[in-house]
């Protein structure tokens, strides 16, 4: 649609940012912490780049007050952050951890002194390894009431002070990447393995969302999905049939379940044929319909094409982890879809495509499919960032991106998609799984790199400066001026 005039942002839009307990928190024996799975995965030769890991990171746990106060002189309208469940119960159940519950409390306090909004991420990927040990984590039944009880402990906990919460982060990622690519924890490539162990986390997803409803009962609640919309590589019907095959099963088959409690039925046809669909259980479907989400959270980076794959075609190819351009191979799924490179998008160092109007295709596909709001909790450009003299990083690139894709949201909006916030990923570098600390997503620069934690300082980049007048004019601003 194209439109005379665009629609402002609401005048209560979120505009935040993000990040994960792992990626930022460091202090992982810190005030009782157990271990989680990444403490231990990243610990094994040749899981990351250069055996990065989160042992310090970026030190956010003692440095939050610098950090908030960072956000707050932004201007930021709201946070998401992750809690570490192995911060609350070390062992992943039994005992609570006071000391865990106490940090989150002051997290949370000092936002809202600032009048920043907090969003609380449940899960994000950081499984507490005693329950990987005891019986495989998401691979047992077990988790459904054990990620219960931790969930329903932070909602009576925190519940009364934060009214925006997400429950599992890219369930798609953490199952995928743990159990098809092997390249997460628990380090597996086992399809049949994989689809039991979602089934089992759609389950753990309803159950908590059903515990939401009875202990929050102003606030709201949904998963955050990994959307990346794919196109057909040309008008091809091969491939217009391969793009419909990828859609059905890298989208719908979570969102489906998340929105609908149902699985879609063309992609459970073929898995059944296949010997992968997972292994239901009387009261399953009941369970997960009872679940439908306020929102969806989306997390958006790119956009994929999509070519016919033969029964003998390509399948699963080494990700680029280093940052080094066109290292990427093509990927697929014999006999359903390939995933090629798109002639009309560039493409950042990893090789992920550059793809503003996807976000607003991604709005409009779970608007109309779904007729849920949706609340952007992931968009972000991962670049090498330069440190120059006089503490300067001139990140144009950065704001480039992000200003390419507020637009499109905005766009969205116009077309009648109800957008919620939008969560930049992410506020101050990270740690970036599997691609350590090169790959830098935030606003805030973290004088650390693969080597060490050197002194951690913080520093405003030119993105920084970029969003405060975009939260403060609660629009895009005419860059041209400055």
């Amino acid at each position: 649609m194209e439109h005379k005039k665009m629609k402002a942002f609401p005048s209560n839009f979120l505009w935040g940012s993000a990040s994960a307990a792992y990626q930022i928190e460091g202090g992982y024996k810190q005030d009782g912490k157990g271990p989680s799975v990444w403490d231990v995965y990243t610990k094994i030769p040749g899981t990351t780049f250069k055996g990065t890991n989160g042992d310090i990171a970026v030190d956010h746990y003692n440095r939050y007050q610098e950090d908030v106060k960072l956000m707050a002189e932004q201007g930021l309208k709201a946070y998401r952050f992750s809690i570490a469940w192995s911060r609350i119960f070390p062992e992943g159940r039994g005992q609570v951890n006071e000391a865990g519950l106490a940090f989150y409390d002051k997290l949370i306090d000092t936002l809202l002194k600032y009048n920043i909004e907090p969003v609380i991420t449940v899960y994000h990927w950081d499984v507490p390894q005693a329950l990987m040990d005891a019986y495989g984590a998401w691979e047992s039944r077990e988790i459904i009431d054990d990620f219960n009880h931790y969930c329903k402990t932070i909602f009576k906990r925190y519940g009364d002070r934060v009214k925006y919460w997400v429950t599992l982060n890219e369930q798609n990622i953490f199952i995928g990447l743990g159990y098809r690519s092997g390249v997460h924890p628990p380090g597996v490539k086992d399809l049949k393995r994989m689809y039991q162990a979602n089934h089992i986390a759609n389950l753990a997803n309803a159950k908590a969302i059903v515990s939401f409803r009875e202990i929050v009962k102003d606030g709201k609640i949904g998963p955050s999905f990994a959307y990346s919309p794919v196109y057909p590589y040309d008008s091809d019907p091969e491939n217009v049939l391969a793009a419909e095959n990828a859609e059905e099963l890298n989208a719908h088959w979570w969102m489906d379940v998340y929105a609908w409690g149902e699985y879609p039925e063309v992609s459970w046809r073929y898995l059944q044929d296949q010997g992968l669909a997972p292994e239901m259980e009387a009261g399953d479907l009941e369970l997960l319909k009872q679940a439908r989400p306020d929102f969806m959270g989306l997390n958006y980076y790119q956009t994929g094409t999509i070519k016919h794959n033969p029964l003998d075609g390509v399948g699963e190819a080494k990700m680029n982890t280093t940052g080094k351009k066109g290292t990427s191979k093509e990927s697929g799924v014999p006999g359903l879809f390939k995933n090629v490179q798109n002639p009309y998008l560039r493409t950042t160092d990893w090789d992920w495509t550059i793809d503003p109007r996807g976000l607003r295709i991604a709005l409009r596909r779970i608007a109309n499919r779904y007729r849920l709001p949706v609340l952007i909790t992931e968009n972000g450009l991962g670049a090498f960032d330069t440190l120059e003299d006089g503490d300067i990083v001139n990140d144009d690139y950065r704001i480039d991106f992000l200003e390419a894709h507020i637009k499109e949201i905005q766009g969205a909006i116009s077309d009648g998609v109800s957008v919620i916030g939008y969560c930049t990923w992410s506020f101050t570098d990270l740690l970036s799984w599997l691609n350590g600390y090169q790959k830098r997503y935030g606003f805030v620069y973290v004088n650390r790199d693969e080597e060490g934690p050197k002194d951690l300082r913080r520093i405003k980049k030119k993105s920084y400066y970029w969003y405060q007048e975009v939260i403060k004019a609660n629009d895009l601003v005419d860059r041209t001026r400055s």
